[in-house]
């Protein structure tokens, strides 16, 4: 059960943040020539560091090491290496020998282009924050000439004054959503070559899609992994939701946010799976190409002779994408009704907190429909 935003206290300054927020931009004046300065640097530095999956995944956890107050940074940095496997994915062991290669190029447009619009948003947010710390000021007048919403600009007002790294981050999970609802999962084009396809309805029957939280064990200091399957991902309610629940499964487990710091921090991020599990994945090809795949999983390990699981570096197989700019466009003004009962957290969140079963077996449903595909084939 969840509480009504207007019987839940905690909300109220916000609201209020909201409501000054809102006069604010209608009075808003010109920029000094310092703060015209300010606004190029910030779009420079987010477009240089949102090149590629790689430099966006480490522009998350440089900025959380220096600012370990905006949680929704680690909850990002991880995130995004998994839009990164997923990415490499498509070209790896498994997927290219059920998928078509126009397929494969469609689903990647479509991880790329999510990954890319959040960091577009998201970046400019934290640069300012940082700004506002250094010169230990308040600038989040500013966020309006970044075209970030109104909603998050009375949010970083707030946490200026409370420090409330909760409310933060779930008011960025929600904005963030809300902003990849405007500018893509509304986009007819995706919703036709990837998101109402048969493939991506098939990924959510097998389970497929898994937003995995690789941590160290506190006491052994083994490789663990946490988690959360993706229900219904064209739903924007369930994307809030999920994001929520991998928020509380982060943050509200300290071995787990911990042993999750020590692993980001000892494994930077290139995008194969054998960054978190070796002993099944390897960046390079172990077997010859083009030939009949075989069975090579059992319980999460390799079948005596199996060869590992082709799992690439990302910029192995994979360009570097141009992007166009989304149109401004403040998703707030038609959502203001829902949003506050979107930043409340249910009572009992489901925990996920050892997600290896769960992953090893969606690893051999797809491998199970690889051999399918190949005997029906005959190959």
């Amino acid at each position: 059960m969840r509480w009504s935003w207007h019987l839940n206290p905690a909300l109220w300054p916000l609201a209020r943040e909201l409501a000054k927020a809102k006069e604010t931009r209608q009075a808003a004046n010109s920029l000094t020539k310092t703060e015209q300065d300010m606004i190029a640097e910030i779009r420079h530095k987010t477009l240089a560091s949102n090149a590629d999956n790689l430099d966006r995944t480490s522009a998350y956890l440089t900025f959380f090491r220096k600012h370990p107050e905006v949680h929704w940074a680690f909850l990002a940095h991880l995130v995004s290496r998994n839009a990164g496997w997923s990415m490499t994915d498509l070209r790896g062991e498994l997927l290219p020998r059920l998928l078509p290669v126009k397929v494969q190029h469609d689903y990647f447009s479509f991880l790329e282009r999510g990954n890319w619009l959040i960091f577009h948003d998201a970046y400019p947010q934290l640069l300012l924050y940082e700004e506002s710390v250094k010169r230990q000021t308040n600038l989040f007048h500013l966020l309006a000439r970044l075209d970030v919403s109104l909603f998050m600009q009375a949010v970083w007002n707030h946490f200026w004054k409370t420090g409330d790294s909760k409310l933060l981050s779930i008011s960025l999970i929600v904005n963030e959503q809300h902003y990849l609802e405007t500018h893509m999962m509304s986009d007819e084009a995706y919703r036709n070559t990837v998101v109402e396809t048969l493939p991506f309805a098939l990924q959510e029957v097998l389970r497929l899609n898994l937003i995995l939280l690789p941590y160290r064990g506190q006491e052994d200091g083994a490789l663990r992994l946490a988690g959360e399957p993706v229900f219904h991902f064209a739903s924007l309610t369930e994307r809030i939701e999920l994001g929520k629940r991998l928020y509380s499964l982060l943050f509200g487990d300290t071995p787990i946010k911990e042993g999750a710091m020590r692993w980001a921090g000892d494994k930077p991020h290139t995008g194969s799976r054998k960054d978190f599990w070796p002993h099944l994945f390897h960046d390079l090809r172990e077997t010859t190409p083009g030939e009949p795949y075989r069975k090579r999983l059992g319980n999460c390990q390799l079948l005596p002779g199996g060869k590992r699981l082709y799992s690439p570096a990302l910029r192995q197989v994979w360009k570097q994408v141009r992007h166009e700019l989304p149109k401004a466009v403040d998703w707030y003004p038609a959502k203001k009704g829902v949003v506050m009962r979107q930043l409340v957290l249910a009572r009992n969140q489901p925990a996920f907190s050892r997600a290896e079963e769960a992953y090893c077996q969606a690893l051999e449903k797809i491998e199970l429909a690889v051999l399918a595909k190949g005997r029906l084939l005959g190959t």
